[in-house]
């Protein structure tokens, strides 16, 4: 829906503008900007380090997990039933515990993910700014909400270039 709103938006704006205004468009693609600029390619690194030592440890507790399966199938046959429904109860337990805490570790990264790279957004916003500002660029619209733009009339690596420059500490 957001996406649909930014494009109606968009094309709104455009629409409304006189052919004779002159007006200076221009798009960004801030997610790759993001991921491109060295503060961004940092933090993915570390997002990602923290992502595979999280993603270890559920796969450790998921082989642990298919090993108590296997045993309890095994000896399912030669169990009395009451130490089977123990059993099958108990295994239910983990499996719940390990989807608990899959979920847990998500909600962490997407958390961690938005605090590492909130700020960087900003600071990327601001060289958007005064890229547009110094070409003289009244509006630039995020390239997700446009179908089509000439190249000429994409800023991303512009912006990459001078965030990573120190732009964004202007």
């Amino acid at each position: 829906m957001h996406k649909f709103a930014s494009v109606a938006f968009a094309s709104l704006l455009l629409a409304s503008v006189p052919v004779q205004a002159q007006q200076r468009v221009a798009v960004v693609d801030r997610q790759r900007a993001l991921a491109q600029t060295e503060d961004g390619l940092r933090t993915q690194a570390s997002l990602k380090k923290m992502f595979d030592a999280k993603q270890q440890e559920l796969n450790r507790r998921q082989g642990e997990l298919g090993k108590q399966q296997e045993e309890f199938e095994k000896q399912a046959k030669s169990l009395p039933p009451e130490q089977l429904r123990k059993r099958a109860e108990e295994l239910q337990k983990q499996l719940m515990e390990l989807q608990q805490t899959f979920v847990s570790y998500n909600g962490e990264l997407e958390k961690k993910r938005k605090e590492m790279t909130d700020p960087l957004l900003d600071k990327l916003d601001a060289v958007i700014k005064r890229l547009a500002q110094a070409e003289g660029i009244e509006v630039v619209i995020d390239r997700q909400a446009v179908a089509y733009v000439k190249a000429e009339l994409d800023l991303t690596d512009r912006a990459i270039k001078a965030y990573n420059e120190g732009g964004a500490k202007k």
